[in-house]
């Protein structure tokens, strides 16, 4: 059974994910140098960043009234930071208990709230728009696909991934962890099969060529029936 915090509903995950992101925090294995908590370069990166930043600002600050936003993966919340005043409310959501009680700690807006969820099984939080960045491309497809599901909730969808500069076959399997499906060619497209995840429009918000030919961070805006 599962059970409620802060009346969202958690359920024991059958996949290996937390421990798997709590050892890249704990190692360090990202990068970060004396930093307690640090989501890699594509969390603290200007090239990365700064652009998408940019254009989250600007389709945050294109309504009338400020929007709910819930991130979905916030990391060591260095980009969630920036975008919190231009929302009605931002929940902003991890894996890992010691990242957001961290983040609690030494981020504090009244309009801003921390949850640790696992978001391929525990209910997510209601809101107006889901930011995925970079979240997505750890997972493994059934974790992808029991995300997805839920989405449906928004009415809009933010999903930003690091994908092959060349041509690629989408979707292939791994198994969730630090690593990403660039290493076997591939990138995640969750308009394509198996997810075949169903949108009113798509809008490609940003695509950043990395400067060391790595591929390319595409952000892509989901309108959703």
């Amino acid at each position: 059974m599962g059970k409620k915090e802060n009346g969202i509903k958690k359920i024991k995950k059958p996949w290996p994910t937390k421990e798997a992101m709590a050892q890249v925090y704990e190692m360090k294995l990202w990068g970060g140098g004396k930093s307690d908590f640090y989501s890699g370069d594509g969390s603290h990166h200007p090239e990365i960043v700064n652009p998408y930043i940019e254009v989250i600002i600007s389709f945050l600050t294109s309504f009338k009234s400020p929007i709910v936003v819930c991130d979905l993966g916030c990391g060591d919340f260095n980009v969630g930071k920036e975008l919190v005043k231009h929302t009605k409310k931002y929940v902003a959501v991890d894996i890992v208990p010691d990242l957001i009680a961290h983040n609690k700690e030494k981020f504090k807006e009244e309009n801003l709230e921390f949850h640790c969820l696992d978001i391929a099984v525990d209910d997510l939080p209601s809101g107006d728009c889901a930011l995925l960045r970079q979240v997505l491309q750890h997972l493994s497809n059934a974790e992808v696909q029991s995300i997805l599901r839920k989405l449906t909730t928004f009415k809009y969808v933010i999903i930003t991934e690091h994908l092959p500069a060349e041509d690629f076959i989408p979707n292939k399997e791994i198994i969730s962890g630090q690593g990403i499906r660039l290493k076997k060619q591939s990138g995640l497209n969750v308009l394509a099969p198996p997810f075949n995840f169903k949108v009113k429009e798509e809008k490609q918000l940003s695509s950043i060529a990395l400067n060391d030919g790595k591929g390319v961070i595409v952000t892509n805006l989901y309108s959703i029936f």
